[in-house]
């Protein structure tokens, strides 16, 4: 795959996303319902991104060499309410392996993949039968912090590297495992977002609902530690609850200008739906567990306006990574695609060097510095990333747009 020659730095981009972001104004109107309603301005999107010169191939020299049967694994949902964040992931993983082989003829990684359902009650099956074969010497996922959570222990006893490109719960990185990467932000560089992007929304009052995964709960927890005297009000909801009128009505009484949501897209679907019947005129906001076109295809039409916090690039503004995937998989990179792409390039690298079994590709993760497509890769001790950018969305007639990096 071509990249875009003269492309600036990450930081360059990062610089020139932030420029971006325009500061919105808004003003506020009585409803009938008590809520006051935001008019924000139009944020303006960004249209593409170009890739860092130094930013690390799949094919990389072409000419590798590894033992048949040499093999990467994905470990992560495949079915279930909310599958269609780890297809992202998993495609992206995919079409970096497809590359590879093509341009290394000597070095034919295979991929095996193992569907946890999004579920921490099923991961330990699928996580157990993947380090059990001893052919895979890398994992990229899981994608969910519940599921990474339950499972953690079961790789660490393994010595099998995994990263996940999206699992943010931050308590991850502080089980003393080292085969536990973040391919991202956790969630305390993304809980701070939130109310940066309330401001430049003009949404001075925010009513923040989580649900109860892990990952709900981690970042409805920083979340509203930073949002401080923002914060108008806080309620819970569960996985799979469909009725969320008891929440709405607290959150119309509080005066809301905002929701954020922070849990999945399998209900921040049905929940902004109701919002909206229910007369809601304020923001909407989303974060990475929501920011996905499943959620504007089942929300609808509540989802147009809706905004979302995410630490990932937008993949699809990088035009030969987003032609390459949408020629692979016929739909366009979604969110954590081209962080599935990255993590994988880095096995891959890995592998290409030489590091064919478990105790080495572990080493070399563990010491590896270098650039991907969306971002400087480097982990200290614990697995967390040196470089964490946090980017702000919207969805615009339909289409989930970047607006920007939140800093």
């Amino acid at each position: 795959m071509t990249r875009s020659v003269k492309a600036p730095s990450l930081r360059a981009l990062a610089v020139s996303a932030a420029a971006m972001l325009l500061a919105a104004g808004c003003a506020n109107t009585g409803t009938d319902s008590g809520t006051d309603a935001v008019e924000i301005e139009d944020l303006q999107v960004q249209k593409s991104l170009e890739v860092p010169d130094d930013a690390a191939t799949a094919a990389g020299d072409g000419d590798a060499t590894c033992p048949a049967g040499t093999t990467i694994g994905y470990v992560g949902a495949m079915t279930g309410a909310n599958a269609q964040l780890g297809i992202n992931i998993y495609n992206g993983v995919q079409l970096a392996i497809d590359q590879h082989n093509e341009a290394n003829a000597d070095c034919q990684v295979e991929f095996k993949k193992f569907d946890t359902e999004g579920d921490p009650n099923k991961a330990t099956g699928p996580v157990t039968q993947a380090v059990n074969d001893d052919s895979i010497i890398g994992v990229i996922g899981l994608p969910f912090s519940g599921e990474s959570k339950a499972t953690g222990k079961i790789f660490e006893d393994a010595g099998l590297v995994h990263i996940s490109p999206s699992a943010t719960n931050p308590d991850l990185t502080k089980n003393g495992w080292k085969t536990f990467h973040r391919g991202m932000g956790n969630d305390q560089d993304q809980g701070p977002r939130v109310a940066v992007l309330a401001k430049k929304l003009g949404a001075d009052d925010v009513y923040v609902v989580q649900d109860d995964s892990d990952y709900g709960i981690g970042l409805g927890r920083t979340s509203t530690e930073a949002l401080g005297g923002m914060l108008a009000g806080t309620d819970k909801v569960t996985t799979g609850q469909k009725d969320f009128s008891a929440t709405i009505s607290k959150i119309m009484k509080s005066g809301a200008q905002s929701v954020f949501y922070s849990g999945y897209y399998a209900e921040g679907a049905p929940f902004a739906q109701q919002l909206k019947s229910k007369g809601f005129k304020g923001v909407f906001i989303g974060p990475d567990g929501v920011k996905d076109d499943q959620f504007v295809k089942q929300a609808g039409n509540a989802s147009e306006g809706t905004y979302f916090t995410c630490p990932c690039l937008p993949g699809e503004l990088i035009p030969d990574f987003a032609k390459a995937y949408k020629k692979a998989f016929d739909i366009a990179p979604g969110t954590y695609s081209i962080e599935g792409y990255d993590t994988a390039i880095v096995l891959l690298k890995g592998i290409d060097e030489g590091n064919t079994d478990r105790p080495k590709l572990l080493r070399f993760v563990e010491a590896y510095s270098g650039q991907g497509f969306s971002k400087a890769y480097k982990w200290s001790p614990d697995g967390e990333l040196a470089e964490r950018p946090v980017y702000g969305y919207k969805v615009e007639d339909g289409k989930i747009l970047p607006v920007g990096l939140l800093d």
